[in-house]
């Protein structure tokens, strides 16, 4: 088995957070890691900057609503995620299925029967064909026609269940709030979806191991939300296509780099935002944070604090001040001068790039 500093500094050169590896634009930055953590609006648009060479909010936001180049939905585990625009139709179809089976309990529980569901979708797709985009809100409002209770998590899920099957995605920030479109005008259909099957189930695996690898299967399979059955398929296809190879007991593209050069003098340090890739792509955690500090990370309640990254180890944890004018820094152990210089460079990008535009 390779030692967790190469293991490390191979899978974070992979996500751009390491070795000075920076893209130049939003989209490049999603497409070389496929997929932003994106439940939480801020934390996405952070975690692009911090992979990216002087991308701006403004950017990032031309990004996802006039090139459209970027799209937000719900994705791997069911969870929102940033991903390129012209794969969101062929990951949606391989993964919507099995998170509308997941979801079922909950759509009993909450009243949220089959037709009912099928009559919430024509609504909103309605609702968006005449009104579009709308906000939650306003989708809520809609819903009530059909008894569903404003409040609670009903009118959450029923959304949620339109994005799964295809109907809509996420629009353009209307005063800083989410708006929703339909899918079929915010991302016209170009063609047939470009994998279909197990190709798709394959594509997927590709992808992860582009923007993680070496990793396992099982970090596939816990990155996806696919049974690890499925991640075997996947495994086996790339396999006898010679598109992977062996890193100890891990796995890499074949054709990719088993070594980088050494570590410069001056580590490479970014700031992460809460829940970010590089922290929640793999099944296990030892790599990129020390054992004794996973629970300042990791503090409980599905909470993943923002964190600071030297060469892909994390040695701090960072909160925001009022008005995200001040960061404050909570590193685990003593830094050396030039890591402490390299973080004050970060926290000052950071609050730059917070600022309210305008």
């Amino acid at each position: 088995m390779h030692d967790h500093e190469c293991l490390r500094r191979l899978r974070a050169h992979a996500q751009a957070l390491a070795g000075r590896a920076r893209e130049a634009s939003a989209e490049a930055v999603v497409r070389r890691v496929f997929a932003i953590q994106a439940q939480d609006a801020t934390a996405a648009d952070l975690g692009i900057r911090v992979r990216g060479r002087c991308i701006t909010a403004q950017a990032i936001r031309t990004a996802y609503e006039e090139e459209r180049s970027i799209v937000r939905n719900w994705y791997m585990r069911g969870t929102l995620h940033a991903i390129p625009s012209n794969d969101a139709r062929w990951v949606l179809q391989l993964l919507a299925s099995r998170i509308l089976a997941a979801t079922n309990r909950r759509y009993q529980q909450l009243g949220l029967d089959d037709g009912l569901r099928q009559r919430s979708d024509h609504l909103i797709r309605r609702a968006l064909a005449a009104h579009g985009p709308l906000t939650r809100a306003e989708l809520t409002e809609h819903l009530t026609t059909l008894g569903i209770p404003p409040d609670g998590q009903a009118p959450f899920h029923l959304i949620r269940h339109a994005a799964l099957t295809g109907i809509l995605c996420h629009g353009p920030q209307r005063v800083g709030e989410t708006t929703y479109v339909l899918l079929s005008d915010w991302l016209p259909t170009t063609g047939r979806f470009r994998w279909e099957n197990d190709a798709a189930l394959a594509e997927l695996a590709r992808r992860y191991l582009a923007a993680h690898a070496p990793a396992s299967l099982e970090d596939f399979a816990a990155w996806s939300g696919l049974p690890v059955t499925w991640a075997r398929t996947a495994w086996k296809m790339l396999a006898e296509s010679g598109a992977i190879t062996e890193y100890g007991v891990l796995t890499m593209l074949a054709g990719r780099v088993k070594e980088l050069p050494g570590s410069p003098d001056t580590p490479d340090v970014r700031m992460l935002p809460a829940y970010d890739n590089y922290l929640v792509g793999y099944r296990t955690r030892e790599v990129s944070v020390p054992a004794l500090h996973q629970a300042r990370v990791w503090p409980g309640g599905g909470l993943i604090r923002p964190t600071v990254i030297a060469d892909g180890l994390a040695i701090a944890t960072w909160t925001r001040g009022s008005g995200s004018r001040s960061i404050q820094v909570d590193a685990f152990e003593p830094v050396p001068p030039q890591v402490e210089q390299a973080i004050d460079v970060e926290k000052e990008a950071v609050v730059g790039f917070l600022r309210p535009i305008a």
